[in-house]
């Protein structure tokens, strides 16, 4: 059985748009960033950085929600795991290209400009994740522009991983990156991106 631990309001939700994709069933811990469930010594046993998401996959435990979902993708035999090797390096570079490029910064961007109560935000945090975003975003849009997708010539676990990890630029206009938001839509128009969405904002 798997177990999800995480909140559908973190970053386990790519791990349950994952789940969701290859009809796995599974165990949620419905548990945010930093709860106090999250410093237990029995969740520091299976994570000793007390970060969500983990999974507990019949005894096989695995952190963070890229490497997470590119092992589902293969162990479950799925088509959204390339089967070329050199779009297999694609959907590796792509997700770990996200984590560092486009992640933090989207989360910091829309925090310090709509999420945090006005007197918490600071828009010098804004406008240099703001910069650092438009950045990213000038390297994936061209990369959209010369193919559909990211790794290969159908959606994959590289398209998953960058486009889970931009769900919050789903409110963000995008309209100089037309590719990009052409891509992102089409990523969550998808039934299982469509599923666990509903789940986050019902």
């Amino acid at each position: 059985m798997l177990t999800i631990y995480g909140s559908v309001h973190s970053r386990a939700m790519r791990v349950m748009w994952m789940a969701a994709e290859l009809d796995l069933p599974y165990e949620n811990k419905d548990w945010l960033p930093r709860a106090p469930e999250t410093k237990t010594p029995d969740f520091r046993a299976l994570n000793a950085n007390g970060r969500i998401p983990t999974i507990d996959d019949d005894g096989f435990v695995l952190s963070e929600s890229m490497a997470i979902n590119l092992y589902l993708a293969k162990k479950h035999k799925s088509t959204l795991y390339p089967s070329d090797l050199k779009n297999e390096a694609l959907a590796l570079q792509w997700s770990l290209w996200e984590t560092d490029r486009l992640d933090r910064q989207i989360v910091d961007y829309q925090r310090h400009t709509s999420q945090l109560p006005e007197a918490e935000r600071k828009p010098e945090l804004a406008a240099k994740a703001w910069n650092e975003a438009v950045q990213a975003l000038d390297v994936l849009e061209p990369a959209l522009k010369k193919s559909k997708w990211l790794a290969g010539p159908e959606f994959s676990v590289g398209d998953l991983n960058v486009a889970a990890a931009l769900y919050r630029a789903l409110a963000v206009d995008l309209a100089k990156w037309p590719q990009v938001q052409t891509w992102l839509k089409t990523c969550w128009d998808r039934p299982a991106a469509k599923k666990v969405r509903a789940i986050r904002e019902k």
